[in-house]
């Protein structure tokens, strides 16, 4: 835009030179292009947006790894330790069963969690929520760590146990859900879907760390150093990644969004209730596509180390397989994500779900082959058959929920959905193997039948990526104002 205000004085003397300039054939004079004031505050408020929400996403990813540790060192425990220290039997199967039955539970306090913590992010902020969830996992798994075995204390060691695993499931079915938003409502609407799979890296992340703590000390110690003290040692290492998450979140501001309607005082009452009367439909499709991911990441990750180490493949092979194929996952992750605001949020999803369906016969003939079969099925399963699965669910959730209630939307398919493809998957695996003799082909066929579920229920979802809806701009092709009321009684 050229400037317009009044000439000065020795405008025209300028414009004569020049054109006698231009006549002469000597070149023209560059003249400098002068900003509005109003173009340049825009550009710059928009590159502080951008840099807000890359110093969120930074703040909400690191916080998640620090939780996602603490879940799921307690899940490679038990599949190598706990059935022997806290649930002792004279059938070492019946104590695996038992240890992972612990890991269930944890599934099951967090819908609760979540519901509680969706509420409390709805109605006092998403930022509160995520400084209390962190607290709560990360002071359970340091009491872990310090707890003494059912050989030291006898039956109040499981019961301990047990408690501390509620605790942490409660804390965590609020913690993706307030990681996840925070950062989709900081993201601009043409990039929601890379910025908000850099949250979805604590998962993977997580899990990585603790399963290289554990692949190390089963390397280097012995079985009776590991059993006695080593295991200790991933758990109570948890308590620095706790701090830095912690020391991280205070430090950001509360989401934009959620400060628009607590200043127009528009926030939910009671926003559980109403997403489930205004969005009962899209929850439930929601629920039902995220079993898929759920129950892969769940099978892959831990689900194998317990039927490899029942068919006396040994553990040490499996934790190197599956941690190579999670560091790919680390950049896989963001390129689906990247993918989802080109083609679509619901394209990238199925296609990591077609890739779970496809793949999980194949999986357990090169599970059973060992060596570099089981290295390319691993690296096929989860760098691209959960990334692309996991990546698109971190920006399609939240798109289908206004602001008002987003929180508790994202919270009930999320966790819900891990209760049944985690907790309850985990514990029936184990149980579906033990009914066939140590047989792989009802878990296969089970699993299969959860990967069709969730492409059906994700067909049936409405695409939410702005880039491929209609539109003037990016807001408008939002399928929710991000920050208006929903129309009463509205249902997708």
């Amino acid at each position: 835009m050229r400037f317009t205000g009044p000439k000065p004085a020795h405008a025209s003397h300028r414009h004569s030179a020049h054109g006698h300039a231009a006549r002469s054939g000597s070149a023209p004079r560059t003249r400098r292009r002068v900003v509005p004031a109003a173009d340049a505050a825009a550009a710059n408020s928009a590159e502080s947006g951008t840099t807000s929400a890359r110093r969120v996403a930074m703040a909400s990813t690191i916080g998640t790894i620090a939780e996602y540790y603490d879940f799921f060192v307690y899940g490679t425990a038990a599949a190598l330790v706990f059935g022997k220290l806290f649930f002792p039997s004279s059938d070492a199967f019946i104590g695996t069963i038992a240890a992972f039955a612990s890991f269930a539970v944890g599934f099951v306090a967090r819908p609760i969690g979540g519901m509680v913590f969706g509420h409390y992010g709805d109605r006092l902020g998403r930022k509160k929520a995520m400084v209390v969830t962190i607290l709560i996992v990360g002071i359970g798994t340091v009491v872990i760590g310090l707890l003494p075995t059912y050989a030291q204390i006898g039956p109040w060691a499981p019961a301990v146990l047990i408690l501390v695993r509620v605790l942490q499931g409660f804390g965590v079915g609020g913690e993706q859900a307030g990681a996840v938003l925070m950062t989709a409502e900081y993201a601009p609407p043409q990039r929601r879907g890379l910025m908000t799979s850099l949250v979805q890296l604590g998962a993977p992340a997580g899990f990585l760390i603790p399963s290289a703590l554990f692949a190390v000390l089963t390397g280097t110690l012995s079985s009776e150093q590991f059993l006695s003290w080593g295991w200790r040692i991933p758990f109570l290492a948890s308590a620095l990644l706790v701090v830095i998450g912690l020391y991280i979140r205070l430090r950001i501001h509360e989401s934009p969004a959620f400060t628009q309607i607590r200043e127009a005082k528009t926030m939910a009452s009671a926003p559980l209730r109403d997403v489930l009367r205004d969005f009962p439909s899209v929850t439930a499709r929601g629920l039902l596509a995220k079993l898929v991911e759920t129950v892969s990441f769940t099978f892959y990750s831990m689900v194998v180390l317990a039927y490899g180490k029942v068919h006396g493949i040994p553990s040490n092979v499996i934790l190197r397989t599956i941690i190579i194929a999670v560091i790919i996952e680390l950049f896989t992750i963001p390129l689906a994500g990247w993918l989802t605001d080109r083609i679509g949020r619901r394209p990238v999803f199925i296609a990591g779900a077609t890739v779970q369906l496809l793949l999980i016969w194949p999986f357990f003939h090169a599970l059973e082959t060992g060596g570099l079969a089981l290295q390319l099925a691993m690296i096929v399963a989860l760098p691209i058959g959960h990334a692309l699965c996991f990546a698109p669910q971190a920006s399609l959730f939240p798109e289908l929920f206004p602001t008002r209630v987003r929180c508790s939307g994202i919270a009930l398919i999320w966790q819900t959905g891990s209760l049944v493809g985690g907790g309850v998957f985990s514990v029936l695996a184990i149980k579906l193997v033990q009914m066939a003799d140590g047989e792989p082909i009802e878990l296969i066929l089970y699993i299969a039948v959860i990967c069709v579920v969730s492409i059906a229920a994700l067909l049936s979802l409405p695409e939410t990526a702005p880039g491929r809806r209609s539109g003037a701009t990016a807001q408008e092709r939002d399928l929710h104002d991000w920050g208006a009321l929903p129309q009463p009684g509205k249902r997708v």
